[in-house]
C-alpha cells in the first residue's frame, strides 16, 4: 500500500510580474504530492519556475492560490543555489545561525567528510567552500524533505561523488533540479516535469525521462498541427528545436567517437600527443604546441608541484576537457595553454593566429535595465554571427528564446536565461579558439544540448574545464585529466573513458600509466593499419585533396541559407518559400555532414600510411 504523502499542494497558482507563473484563472493549477521515500528529479527549462516551485513548497514563499498540506513534524530543508554570507564572520557562523539551528557536532562531521574548514572566513571563502558549508548545514539539520536547487554547483568531483553517496543512503525524501545528468540519473526515481505551466509527473527516474519528454512532445505535436497556420510553425521549431536537436546530437555523438578514435591513435604509449604530424593540411596544424613543460607554487620545502613535463600538441578542431578535484591545477594548465601565465621549465607554443574567446559566465556584467537586443546587437535588430548577419529575433530564437523578448529586460530573465544570453552573445564574436570554464553552472538540460550542439558545430579549437561528467562525454575529444601529483593523464575521450583508465591502472599497478585507448565509446579506427597500400587511390587522393574546400563552400551556404529564414516575417509572407528553404538547408547539411566524415575516413588513412 502507497504510504500518505508527507506534504501535498493542491490547485497552486502564484503571480508574478503581473501574470500568472502557475494556475491563472481558468485553470486547476498545480498539484503536487511528495511521498516519504520520494526521490525526484525537477526538471523544466530556464525561467519555468523551478525554483519558485521549491520555495513554495519549502514553505518560504506565499502563493497566491491552493492548498498546502504537510504531516505534522516534517522537517522541510532547502539547499539554495546562492546563500548570503555577508552577516557572518565564518563557515561555521553561518552554518549554525538562525532559530533552527543544527547541532555543531553534526556540521563538523560532515564538514570533515567534505573537506572543508568551518572556522574559514566567510568573506574570503571560495564558491566552492561555501557550497561546501551550506550543504554541511541542510544535511547537518536532518531534513525529511530535502530540497536541492543545482547542488552540485562549485563542487568538484570528489564532493559531487560524496554528496551521491550520502543520498543513496538518506531515509528521507528530496527533490532535486540539477543539470548533471549524471547526478539525476544516479540518483532518481520519479521525475517532475514542469512545462508550459503544467506540471507532469513519471514514475520513472531522470534515465528514463528523454524517451518520456519524447512521447510527449509528439503527442502535443500531433495535436498543435490541427490548430492555425501560426500554431503549425511554432510547433516547427519546437520540433526541430528540442527533438530534432536531440536526434542531430545522436548523429554528433557518432562523429565525436570516431574523432576520439582517430586522437587514440595521434598519442603515445607515453601518453603524450606526438608533436610530428605528417600532413600540412590546414586542418592537422597545431595551435597550441606544450613541450616539457612544468610548473611550481612555493620556494624550498614548501614547493609544490602543479604540473611535471607535460608535453601535448592541441590541433585545429580538438575539444579538450579539463577535469580533476579542486586545488589539483586545472586552471594553472588553462591558463598556460592560452598563455595567460608562463611555466617555469618548458614552453608553449601558441599559433600565430589565434583569436580566443572566453567564456566564463560573468553574469554580474549584464545590467538588470538593458534589453536583450542591447546586449546582443547593441540596441539594433541585426547582429553579425562570426562573419554572418542575422536578425536579432532569429538569433534568440536559436538559443532557445521567445523571439518576442528582444525588446525585455534583462532583469526579468532568470539566472539560467542570463546565462544563456551570455553564451549567444559570446558565441556571435569570430574566433578560433574558445575557453569554456564551467559553462554548465544555472543552464537546463534543453540548453546544455543546445550547448553541446554549438561546440559540436564550432570551427575552431575548445579547451573546457567541468565537472558535469555526462557533459564532457558528449563533447570533448580528449581529456586532461590532474590527480594533484603534477602528472597530467592524456586520454583520448571524455570523463568515462579518464576514469575507467584510473580504474584499470589502481586494479593493476604494472599497467603503463597511459595506455589510452577510450574506454567507454570510442570505435576502432578506419584506418588501414594492416594494409599493403602505400598511397591512396587517384580517387581517394582527389576527394582528400578537395573536401576540405567542398565543406567551406557548404558551410558557407548553409550560413546563407540560415541567414534567409533568420527572417521572421518569411513564413508569413511566402510560407511556400519557407518550406524549399528549410528543405535546402537540410539537404545542405546533410551533404556537408557527409563530406566531414569522408575526409576524416581518408585522413586516418592517411595517418596510417604516413
Amino acid at each position: 500500500m502507497a504510504q500518505a504523502p508527507i506534504l501535498s499542494w493542491d490547485g497552486l497558482g502564484l503571480q508574478q510580474g503581473g501574470g500568472w507563473l502557475f494556475g491563472g484563472p481558468g485553470t486547476d493549477g498545480l498539484d503536487l504530492h511528495v511521498g516519504p521515500r520520494d526521490r525526484l528529479a525537477l526538471i523544466g527549462r530556464n525561467g519555468a519556475g523551478k525554483t519558485t516551485l521549491l520555495k513554495l513548497v519549502a514553505g518560504t514563499l506565499e502563493a497566491d492560490r491552493g492548498k498546502r498540506v504537510m504531516q505534522p513534524g516534517t522537517n522541510i530543508v532547502l539547499l539554495q543555489q546562492e546563500h548570503d554570507f555577508t552577516p557572518y564572520r565564518s563557515l561555521m557562523d553561518f552554518a549554525l545561525h538562525g532559530d533552527a539551528a543544527p547541532a555543531r557536532h553534526e556540521v563538523e562531521t560532515i564538514a570533515g567528510q567534505l573537506g572543508i574548514d568551518m572556522e574559514r572566513d566567510a568573506q574570503s571563502a571560495s564558491g566552492g567552500e561555501r557550497r561546501r558549508a551550506a550543504i554541511a548545514r541542510a544535511l547537518a539539520l536532518d531534513p525529511d524533505l530535502l530540497l536541492l536547487d543545482e547542488p552540485t554547483n562549485h563542487l568538484d568531483l570528489a564532493a559531487i561523488k560524496w554528496l551521491e553517496d550520502w543520498l543513496g543512503r538518506f531515509r528521507g525524501a528530496f527533490i532535486a533540479i540539477s543539470h548533471d545528468r549524471t547526478f539525476l540519473t544516479r540518483l532518481t526515481r520519479a521525475t517532475l516535469w514542469l512545462d508550459r505551466k503544467v506540471l507532469r509527473r513519471k514514475e520513472v527516474g531522470f534515465g528514463g525521462y528523454e524517451a518520456w519528454e519524447e512521447q510527449v512532445q509528439t503527442e502535443d505535436t500531433r495535436a498543435t498541427q490541427k490548430l492555425d497556420a501560426r500554431l503549425k510553425l511554432e510547433a516547427h521549431w519546437l520540433e526541430r528545436g528540442v527533438t530534432g536537436r536531440r536526434k542531430r546530437n545522436q548523429g554528433r555523438l557518432e562523429k565525436l567517437y570516431e574523432m576520439r578514435a582517430a586522437r587514440a591513435a595521434m598519442i603515445s604509449t607515453q601518453g603524450t600527443a606526438r608533436l610530428a604530424i605528417t600532413s600540412d593540411d590546414v586542418k592537422t596544424k597545431a595551435v597550441i604546441t606544450a613541450e616539457g613543460v612544468s610548473k611550481y607554487f612555493g620556494e624550498g620545502e614548501a614547493r609544490r608541484t602543479i604540473i611535471r613535463n607535460f608535453d601535448l600538441r592541441i590541433q585545429r578542431g580538438d575539444r579538450i576537457g579539463i577535469v580533476g578535484a579542486n586545488g589539483t591545477g586545472k586552471t594553472t594548465l588553462l591558463k598556460m595553454l592560452t598563455g595567460e601565465l608562463a611555466p617555469d621549465e618548458g614552453k608553449v607554443t601558441l599559433a600565430n593566429s589565434l583569436s580566443c574567446v572566453l567564456i566564463d559566465q560573468q553574469r554580474s556584467l549584464l545590467s538588470d535595465e538593458k534589453r536583450l537586443r542591447d546586449v546582443l546587437a547593441e540596441g539594433g535588430d541585426w547582429i553579425d554571427v562570426r562573419g554572418v548577419r542575422k536578425h536579432v529575433q532569429g538569433y534568440l530564437k536559436e538559443f532557445l528564446f521567445d523571439p518576442g523578448l528582444a525588446d525585455a529586460r534583462v532583469g526579468t530573465l532568470s539566472g539560467g536565461e542570463q546565462s544563456r544570453l551570455l553564451l549567444a552573445r559570446e558565441f556571435a564574436r569570430s574566433s578560433n579558439l574558445l575557453v569554456l570554464d564551467e559553462p554548465t553552472n544555472d543552464l537546463d538540460l534543453e540548453t546544455l544540448d543546445l550547448l553541446q550542439e554549438v561546440i559540436a558545430d564550432y570551427d575552431g579549437t575548445v579547451l573546457l574545464v567541468s565537472h558535469d561528467r555526462d557533459f564532457l562525454d558528449r563533447t570533448v575529444t580528449m581529456t586532461l585529466g590532474l590527480d594533484g601529483s603534477g602528472m597530467v593523464d592524456i586520454v583520448a575521450g571524455g570523463y568515462a573513458d579518464w576514469e575507467a583508465k584510473r580504474i584499470r591502472r589502481a586494479g593493476s599497478p604494472t599497467q603503463s600509466a597511459a595506455a589510452a585507448t577510450p574506454a567507454s565509446h570510442a570505435k576502432a579506427p578506419v584506418s588501414a593499419i594492416a594494409s599493403t597500400r602505400t598511397k591512396l587511390s587517384y580517387k581517394d587522393q582527389r576527394d582528400y585533396d578537395l573536401l576540405p574546400r567542398q565543406v567551406e563552400m557548404l558551410e558557407d551556404a548553409i550560413a546563407r541559407d540560415e541567414a534567409s529564414l533568420a527572417d521572421p516575417d518569411l513564413y508569413t509572407r511566402d510560407p511556400q518559400g519557407f518550406e524549399v528553404l528549410t528543405a535546402a538547408l537540410d539537404a545542405k547539411r546533410a551533404q556537408k555532414e557527409a563530406a566531414e566524415e569522408r575526409w576524416l575516413e581518408l585522413a586516418e588513412q592517411v595517418e596510417a600510411l604516413g
